[in-house]
């Protein structure tokens, strides 16, 4: 009897730690259901976006959850006479940004030193006035002589010439004869602009760059007409040696005795290696800011002081046009393309990161 009561007792507790293994199971199976259950994994179009909704919206209220536990904890510290909680940089493509040796420092003897002795020194000093030939390649687009007419009311003292069927090199020539300090070439692909060529005179360098996202002036929302003023240039981002040489390519171009009271300014920001160029009008208006203290007691009338501030705003008015530059490469000197030097290339091989940058 002992025998058997002990079996019975085994058999039992087998059955119950294998009704337990089961019940774990299907609760680990529940759970790894939950936490891959995407959007991505479910078929049914309904039900893949009610998903989508849900979780979309957990995530702003966890976002919310935050941003409120970070408020009290700067206006606990306020209070009690501390230092709040330093705020939390994100994480971006620039900053996080490859090391890069050629960046330019503030203390760089060298790169100084470069400046006084490079080719665009006697524009950049005022010793020379900047003057621009502006031509096109052999066969020109539909949207091309529109582009140029825009570029020319943005560049002073710039000079439209007809290409026809003359060789650049010839042109080259010619421009060194008349005096001009740079030659802009406009090359067009399928009735399309899509390439810029900027050559330094006498002495080069040569940049290429590949034109993307041209809007014209008429294509424009509320757009400005310029002013015969010279324009204030502004350059943001040119970081590395490159971007410094490209960056004082682009300011030779323009004169640097701009009227301030013209109100002009165009800009050529770089951003992870493309320049955006924007050409605007400003002005600054003067706004008067009410403000009402109601002061009384009960039973009485309340009376209201009022007392104005003058406030200055800024308001920019595009005028266009408005495109993006992508370097291609530089060569040393005037165009050449069978026995010229080059600076810089970019070659598919480089692209290795996305946080790689040249300018």
């Amino acid at each position: 009897m002992g025998g058997k009561r002990k079996k019975s007792d085994r058999e039992g507790i087998i059955a119950g730690g294998e009704e337990d293994v089961h019940n774990n199971r299907k609760e680990d199976e529940k759970k790894k259901r939950g936490q891959q259950l995407l959007p991505s994994m479910i078929k049914n179009k309904e039900k893949r976006s009610a998903v989508h909704a849900k979780l979309k919206h957990q995530k702003k209220l966890e976002k919310h959850k935050k941003a409120k536990a970070r408020d009290a904890a700067e206006k606990r510290a306020l209070e009690l006479g501390e230092e709040p909680p330093p705020k939390k940089i994100p994480h971006t493509i620039e900053n996080t940004r490859e090391f890069d040796e050629t960046v330019c420092k503030p203390d760089d003897e060298e790169l100084f030193a470069g400046n006084d002795a490079d080719e665009f020194c006697s524009i950049l000093k005022r010793e020379h006035t900047p003057k621009i030939l502006i031509t096109t390649c052999r066969f020109n687009s539909t949207r091309g002589p529109a582009f140029i007419s825009e570029l020319l009311s943005v560049i002073p003292n710039a000079h439209y010439y007809k290409r026809g069927t003359y060789d650049l090199k010839k042109i080259v020539e010619y421009a060194k004869n008349k005096d001009f300090t740079s030659i802009i070439v406009v090359h067009s692909n399928r009735r399309e602009p899509d390439a810029i060529l900027i050559i330094g005179l006498p002495d080069g360098p040569t940049a290429h760059f590949k034109l993307s996202r041209l809007v014209l002036r008429k294509d424009i929302k509320n757009h400005g007409n310029p002013t015969g003023h010279k324009p204030e240039l502004v350059l943001t981002n040119f970081t590395t040696r490159l971007g410094h040489r490209i960056g004082r390519l682009i300011q030779s171009l323009f004169p640097q005795d701009p009227n301030f009271h013209g109100r002009r300014v165009a800009t050529f920001h770089n951003q992870r290696d493309f320049i955006f160029f924007r050409h605007h009008r400003y002005i600054f208006e003067r706004k008067e800011s009410k403000q009402g203290d109601s002061k009384g007691k009960k039973g009485r009338d309340t009376t209201e002081e009022k007392s104005s501030q003058e406030k200055v705003v800024a308001r920019l008015q595009e005028c266009g046009p408005r495109f993006t530059l992508k370097l291609i490469n530089l060569q040393h000197g005037t165009f050449d393309t069978k026995g010229g030097e080059y600076e810089w290339v970019h070659k598919p091989e480089m692209d290795t990161s996305r946080r790689r940058f040249f300018l």
